[in-house]
């Protein structure tokens, strides 16, 4: 785990080096067939890259995005009609047998599919019209860090090359998207996360939280915890905490909370003022240190799109750090296998 998480500044430079092409390509197919909605199907952590696409999709393009329930498909046999959607199988084996179902189904109703993955040779790449390969490398232990990552980054070029209309990035996304690996490295070489790892030695509970781009952040984080330290971390968007986990937050319940310098940082705000009045131990991530927090994990200023690439990367060290300090394999967590297959 400690590789693949070193790994992430240079698998921002190959994919962003080596798959642009591609991805224009791809990008340019989706916006001549111009889809009234998109339909991400992904499970486990590449869920979490898929619901940052839908908001990306929402946002940049203005396109209704929602993620696909598979079961609706392989367990009752459902057969929605899909005819004008484009849908994304996201997964990094490719090899979860209800994810390319769901693409099959979407195929012979009229869907354009697309799939996301690191193994162009999977089922699901097969399965679908369109491919895009992430091109991680091999990922050494069972939690994904820099296959979620690169996830994250093929999305974003794919919605912004739709977004131009000719699949290619404008310069300035261009230059955002070189920029990433240095980015990534700085953040990399700041062991704050890390350090932070024996104040939550003991802890039974953690809540993680965000809102809008970060919330898949958040999400990532607390998934990241409970298979590594086997640590039970619940993830709430903002608004959804106020709306009734706030109650159980209290001293001895840490809160990791996402705070960009976007609308959706300025919308947690609140969220960290009400965590206060619980005396929750609050820990904010992001480029600013934020009132009622009580301790800060900083990461780069950049456009709220983009955060999310850098933001995981400390959480994935301070998954990491725990795990350690709490005695446990990170690398081989216990009952996982690196590809679950489900249907």
């Amino acid at each position: 785990m400690t590789a693949d998480i070193a790994e992430q500044p240079e698998v921002f430079a190959r994919l962003a080096d080596t798959q642009a092409a591609p991805i224009a390509e791809v990008a340019a197919r989706v916006a001549a067939k111009r889809p009234r909605f998109v339909l991400f199907a992904a499970r486990g952590t590449s869920d979490h890259a898929a619901l940052y696409a839908a908001y990306l999709t929402e946002i940049r393009l203005g396109i209704p995005a929602g993620l696909a329930s598979p079961s609706s498909i392989t367990v009752y046999g459902a057969r929605p009609d899909l005819s004008e959607a484009l849908v994304v199988g996201v997964s990094q084996s490719g090899g979860s047998p209800d994810i390319a179902e769901v693409l099959r189904v979407a195929g012979e109703s009229g869907a354009q599919t697309l799939a996301v993955t690191n193994n162009p040779d999977s089922a699901l790449s097969t399965q679908a019209e369109l491919h895009i390969d992430v091109s991680a490398g091999h990922e050494r232990a069972v939690a994904a860090t820099k296959t979620y990552t690169s996830e994250l980054l093929a999305l974003l070029m794919l919605v912004e090359g739709i977004r131009s209309g000719d699949g290619r990035l404008s310069d300035a996304e261009a230059a955002a998207v070189a920029a990433l690996p240095e980015l990534a490295r700085t953040v990399l070489d700041d062991e704050t996360a890390a350090q932070l790892a024996p104040r939550f030695r003991f802890a039974e509970r953690l809540v993680t939280t965000g809102r809008g781009y970060a919330y898949p952040t958040a999400r990532e984080t607390a998934l990241k915890l409970m298979e590594t330290s086997y640590m039970s971390a619940l993830a709430f968007s903002g608004a959804d905490l106020l709306h009734g986990p706030l109650a159980m937050t209290d001293p001895d319940v840490p809160v990791l909370a996402v705070v960009g310098n976007g609308p959706g940082g300025e919308a947690m705000r609140d969220v960290i003022g009400r965590l206060g009045e619980r005396r929750a131990d609050v820990v904010a991530v992001g480029p600013d240190e934020v009132e009622g927090a009580a301790m800060w994990i900083p990461t780069p200023s950049v456009d709220e799109r983009f955060a999310p690439l850098l933001d995981i990367l400390p959480l994935q060290r301070l998954a990491l750090a725990l795990a350690l300090t709490r005695g446990e394999n990170p690398d081989a967590p216990r009952g996982l296998r690196k590809v679950t297959e489900t249907l």
